[in-house]
């Protein structure tokens, strides 16, 4: 197999944790899109040695060699300073991830794992650009991705996701629980290799609504649709293997009693489950998009501008996002 792997905003951490990355062993090849100028200046600042190959498409899924990076050769308009953002590379940037998604649907690559953006310089550029998530999602065509983030203890995934909380409840109807479930349950199967996940959905509202004491969303919208999904499990002739358990109150769910048997932790909105999940594996974490035509992973950061060439970034998650590919990639 072969791994894509995008530099991300090239004046961040992005080549960093990159060029740290590809000292490790790894199983199969490990393919970038960049300059060999780029890579080079930036491991000679942080103290590394890299050897850059040009990638050849007639030669791929070879072995990965520690301390060598091949690479799909992109001239970059600006050669980046670090820390310093440059408006003349953002379409470079946005152009990485074309290539990359290009390049796992036409089979070239297996998986892709994404260094950080920085969605503010693309939009000060005139792409109108929201984040990896939705370019992807765009890009392959595909109306509907879940957003789910996992450590080696914990996977969360989103209802919604980048909303204000104002916005949430209005946000959660039935056909977008539906939808949700269908792709995590259908996605922990085909790619994570469960057969029948366990998934823990969380209420909306405090206690779960407390029997509409507290909010009436989870009688509402929230339990119809999970007994939808418990009778679909329960009949002969459904393909539907998901236990949907909920909806729980968010803040007994996030305990050892309910998760020790739970493949996945179904959130209604971004800071009922992340908070939780990074509090346990901040920089360890892996930002997963479920619903693609392709395996895609990423870091749990940003493009932290001023640790860029100081050697002080955390390789950590981009390490862990390119081991969750492979092992993605390998179940598939």
């Amino acid at each position: 197999m072969s791994i894509i792997v995008t530099t991300g905003e090239p004046s961040g951490i992005g080549p960093d944790v990159l060029i740290c990355a590809a000292q490790e062993n790894w199983p199969s090849q490990l393919v970038s899109i960049g300059t060999a100028e780029l890579f080079e200046q930036r491991a000679e600042m942080l103290g590394l040695s890299i050897e850059i190959k040009a990638f050849n498409a007639q030669n791929i899924h070879c072995d990965h060699t520690p301390g060598c990076l091949e690479i799909i050769e992109l001239d970059l308009p600006q050669q980046p300073t670090c820390g310093r953002l440059d408006i003349s590379n953002a379409p470079w940037v946005v152009e990485t991830l074309r290539i990359a998604a290009e390049g796992c649907l036409n089979g070239t690559f297996s998986a892709l794992a994404t260094a950080p953006v920085h969605k503010g310089i693309i939009n000060d550029a005139g792409i109108k650009f929201s984040g990896h998530t939705e370019y992807f999602a765009d890009y392959a065509q595909i109306e509907k991705v879940v957003m789910m983030l996992a450590t080696p203890e914990l996977r969360v995934a989103l209802a919604t996701t980048h909303l204000p909380l104002k916005e949430v409840a209005n946000a959660i109807d039935k056909k977008l629980l539906r939808e949700v479930i269908s792709i995590l349950a259908t996605e922990l199967t085909t790619k994570f290799a469960i057969s029948k996940p366990r998934i823990l959905v969380t209420g909306l509202n405090p206690h779960a609504g407390e029997g509409g004491h507290l909010g009436h969303e989870e009688i509402e919208t929230i339990e119809p649709v999970l007994t939808e999904f418990q009778l679909k499990a329960a009949g002969t002739t459904s393909d539907f293997t998901a236990d949907i358990i909920g909806p729980l109150p968010a803040d007994t769910l996030f305990t050892p009693q309910y998760l020790q048997d739970a493949d996945a932790v179904l959130a209604m909105y971004h800071d009922q489950g992340l908070p939780v999940l990074k509090s346990q594996g901040f920089g360890e974490a892996v930002n997963i998009t479920l619903g693609l035509p392709f395996i895609r992973t990423s870091v749990d950061h940003g493009t932290a501008l001023d640790l860029a060439g100081t050697g002080k970034a955390n390789s950590s998650s981009m390490i862990a996002a390119i081991e969750m590919a492979f092992q993605l990639a390998a179940n598939r």
